[in-house]
């Protein structure tokens, strides 16, 4: 009987030492900022697209209009329990270029510049896209003719 209670006692500390690690905040990190001392090797007015894709790597995106500049972003995600996952810090490190490619302006950006603004792709919809399988296959219902099942037609 002893033995039972012990065992009782060692099964419940487990189910509730389980219970509090789940309640512990995971931290990960995604993207890629380059340093202070990769940033440093750049010079403004001289280094072009090709010397900064060289020194620092390649962006994690680059300007859409004009091919204006270099983004690189970095986001440290808190994941905790049950709750949605928090970006709880953001990097943003914007290289400026002009016409000619060469390095006009280095900015840093962080979450306290403003807000956060989630990073998605956009996807293009198409019109049947909206109907399901099932309205699909009843539309075609009444389109059907005893003489398209039968061959006839």
């Amino acid at each position: 009987m002893q033995g039972r209670i012990i065992g009782l006692k060692a099964a419940l500390c487990g189910t509730a030492l389980l219970f509090l690690g789940a309640c512990v905040a995971q931290y990960r990190s995604h993207g890629y900022v380059p340093t202070e001392d990769l940033l440093s090797e750049i010079v403004v007015g001289v280094d072009t697209r090709g010397t900064v894709e060289d020194v620092v790597g390649v962006p994690s995106t680059a300007g859409v209009q004009n091919e204006s500049g270099f983004y690189y972003v970095e986001s440290e995600i808190r994941h905790f329990a049950y709750k949605a996952p928090e970006v709880v810090d953001r990097s943003v490190l914007a290289i400026s270029f002009d016409e000619a490619g060469v390095v006009t302006n280095i900015e840093r950006y962080g979450l306290e510049d403003g807000q956060v603004v989630p990073l998605a792709r956009r996807i293009t919809r198409t019109n049947d896209g909206d109907l399901s399988f099932i309205r699909k296959l009843f539309g075609n219902i009444g389109r059907l003719s005893a003489a398209d099942l039968l061959g006839d037609g």
